[in-house]
């Protein structure tokens, strides 16, 4: 569990949850599903002191819910959003053993090239109160811990700034002025990795559509290729729940009252547009996803086609070639006929005529069928 406490002056991380709320700013409480399973009851005592209400059972219910797509909902106190995560592979610890002694059952692992396993997702818990954010999070979360960092570093920057005696807002990076704030930087570097996913999934299929479309390549990564449609599959169903749910979100911050103070409006209309980026993000995975899908349908259709004109023009070849063959057999089969009495049997240049009258023929219709480009190379 790592606590936050955020303020305009700076950032300073404890060890131990707060028994009141700051004067000024708000604190982020960022701790492991496990954690808050365990540590459940102090958490709570913790939500009502500072925030004056704690969580409702069905919302810890699904936070603790591992299976839980994106979602939001909220109450009078507090909105909770739910957002999947794409996991590091290693960040979920094994499953304990059951009581009755069995061994557990090993999760099922995606095949195929590495890129696919990295679409494994796992959600994270957002409560947002007006002095508190609660995340809950899997084990080794690399999105909060990436986020903190990041979190130190603007703190220690905006001290620099001030130090320096300028204006915050022409510095760098800004501290989050709000819960709500933190909350949607957080769901923005997560949809950054979603961002970084697609590029190597494009590489990837790509490298696929290539070989499919190789006349001298034989394809044999079928099941790699039915991986990656039914990842694609899963991905489109994941983001299309993050989209929704940020919708949802951006809906209630739309109607909560306008504040009559400048900087709180100013405050107010930069979390509009940060849900609107958000927004806008998860819209260009879910566009990339569906082109991507698109072309792997493509790029099979196409093979199989390929494939199919190819094996026409082999029975093509196979056909013309019977054709041509098919009259010497016809005169071989003439010859070959058991009479006493045949014309040219006893003659002398028999065998060269019939000879020079099946390469006539043979080459008059290799000649015909190369001019109608029965027996023409296909481009490659």
């Amino acid at each position: 569990m790592r606590i936050f406490s955020i303020s305009p002056s700076g950032v300073t991380e404890s060890a131990t949850l707060p028994t009141q709320a700051p004067d000024q700013g708000y604190v982020w409480i960022a701790c492991a599903r496990t954690e808050f399973e365990t540590l459940r009851e102090e958490v709570q005592a913790t939500l009502q002191a500072l925030a004056g209400a704690a969580l409702v059972d069905l919302h810890i219910s699904d936070l603790l819910n591992k299976q839980l797509p994106s979602r939001f909902d909220y109450t009078s106190m507090y909105d909770l959003l739910v957002f999947r995560r794409l996991s590091s592979g290693d960040g979920e610890p094994a499953p304990a053993p059951a009581p009755t002694g069995e061994p557990p059952l090993a999760p099922r692992r995606r095949g195929g090239p590495p890129v696919l396993r990295r679409i494994d997702t796992s959600p994270i818990g957002f409560a947002v109160f007006d002095q508190v954010l609660l995340t809950v999070h899997p084990p080794d979360c690399a999105a909060r811990d990436a986020y903190a960092t990041r979190l130190l570093a603007a703190a220690s920057a905006s001290a620099e700034t001030r130090a320096a005696n300028v204006d915050p807002r022409l510095g760098g990076a800004r501290l989050p002025a709000s819960p709500s704030d933190l909350m949607l930087r957080i769901v923005n570097q997560i949809v950054d990795g979603y961002l970084a996913l697609r590029r190597d999934l494009s590489r990837q299929l790509d490298h696929w559509q290539a070989e499919l479309l190789d006349p001298r390549t034989r394809f044999s990564n079928w099941s790699a290729l039915l991986e990656a449609r039914m990842a694609l599959h899963q991905l489109d169903d994941i983001c299309e729940d993050q989209r929704t749910a940020v919708l949802d979100w951006t809906e209630a911050v739309k109607g909560w009252p306008v504040p009559d103070n400048a900087d709180a409006r100013h405050e107010h209309e930069l979390l509009m547009v940060r849900s609107r980026d958000v927004l806008e993000h998860i819209e260009r995975v879910v566009r990339h996803v569906t082109r991507l899908e698109h072309n792997a349908e493509t790029a099979v259709q196409m093979h199989f086609s390929a494939q199919g004109n190819r094996t026409n023009n082999i029975m093509r070849t196979l056909t013309a070639l019977t054709a041509i063959f098919l009259p010497l057999n016809l005169i071989t089969g003439f010859f070959g006929m058991n009479f006493e009495t045949f014309p040219f049997i006893h003659s002398s240049n028999g065998l060269w005529w019939t000879l020079g009258a099946m390469v006539c023929i043979a080459a008059t219709m290799g000649l015909l069928f190369w001019r109608k480009r029965y027996l023409a190379r296909t481009g490659r």
